[in-house]
């Protein structure tokens, strides 16, 4: 799910020819595309949106340099980079790898949240919920422990999918969200107790010692690089016995990359080592293929582990 995001330049030629240059992207005359964002620029200097998409256009063309610098400039004029620049910096080796911004992941869902659940099932084909819904009662299933769980946290709960898959095994469901957008579609199911917008781990560090049962991220933690601390903080706000329960995307190198999708993927060792460093006991790692791109399965981990 690509950003399409426009932010103004102020100055109404400058946006008209920045909207001509999006139609010629579109319909591949690239050259022309980018002719169009210079003369944009030109009138408004400081025009963010422009030097994004004329950065993607140079990135398409394979020129990397010219690449470079209008992702550097949009970074520059933007430092909350709204519009990912300093992602596409990482994947071209210009920038060592990085949190994602804060302000992207948030224009990413709420751009997406009135049609998020339609585009995930009907055209990616997303398994997320249903697959840490198996994992989790398997792994109960397996140890002779109920399946049900009083308190649950849903980080990056977004429309509610893993909230309705898990609707007979919780009591009580607290949703964490970056996104406003999404917190408002998510308020329309009625399954959560509490909802609030936060980052995953700003939203965990406002909980209690001990104070739920079972913690959910599904498809989350793609948007996060290093897990230590969303891992740190759901083990402390687990009961004893309590589950963490989540899907990434894998590769089969070693440590964290960045995709073509602009979503992290991590190793089956870094996650191992992940979660014995949070002091969690790993139940479950399995392959899995949590949604599509570009009409194929994403390669993925189901991971289920446990707070001794």
């Amino acid at each position: 799910m690509p950003l399409r995001l426009f932010l103004t330049s102020g100055d109404l030629m400058a946006d008209r020819r920045f909207e001509f240059a999006r139609d010629l992207q579109l319909k591949g005359d690239l050259p022309a595309a980018a002719d169009l964002l210079e003369q944009a620029i030109e009138l408004a200097p400081d025009f963010t949106s422009a030097w994004f998409t004329l950065g993607e256009i140079h990135q398409q063309l394979g020129e990397r340099d010219k690449a470079i610098a209008a992702f550097r400039e949009a970074r520059r004029i933007d430092p909350e980079d709204q519009h990912g620049a300093g992602l596409h910096l990482v994947r071209l080796g210009d920038a060592e790898m990085a949190e994602m911004p804060k302000a992207y992941v948030q224009a990413l869902f709420d751009q997406y949240a009135p049609r998020f659940e339609h585009a995930l099932i009907n055209d990616l084909g997303y398994r997320a919920p249903a697959l840490i819904f198996k994992a989790v009662l398997a792994a109960r299933v397996a140890a002779k422990k109920p399946a049900y769980f009083k308190r649950t946290i849903d980080l990056g709960c977004g429309t509610g999918l893993a909230a309705a898959a898990f609707v007979k095994q919780v009591d009580h469901f607290i949703g964490i969200d970056l996104s406003p957008g999404m917190i408002k579609e998510a308020r329309a199911t009625g399954l959560y107790a509490e909802l609030e917008v936060a980052d995953m781990i700003e939203g965990l560090r406002t909980k209690s010692d001990a104070s739920a049962n079972l913690v959910v991220a599904a498809d989350a933690f793609v948007y996060l690089s290093d897990l230590a601390p969303v891992l740190s903080e759901a083990r402390r706000v687990l009961v004893s016995g309590g589950v963490l329960a989540f899907t990434l995307e894998t590769h089969d190198g070693s440590g964290i990359v960045l995709g073509d999708g602009l979503r992290y993927a991590h190793s089956a060792e870094y996650v191992r080592g992940a979660i014995a460093k949070a002091g969690l006991k790993l139940l479950t790692l399995e392959p899995a293929f949590p949604r599509n791109e570009n009409n194929e399965p994403v390669r993925g981990l189901v991971i289920v582990a446990e707070k001794t």
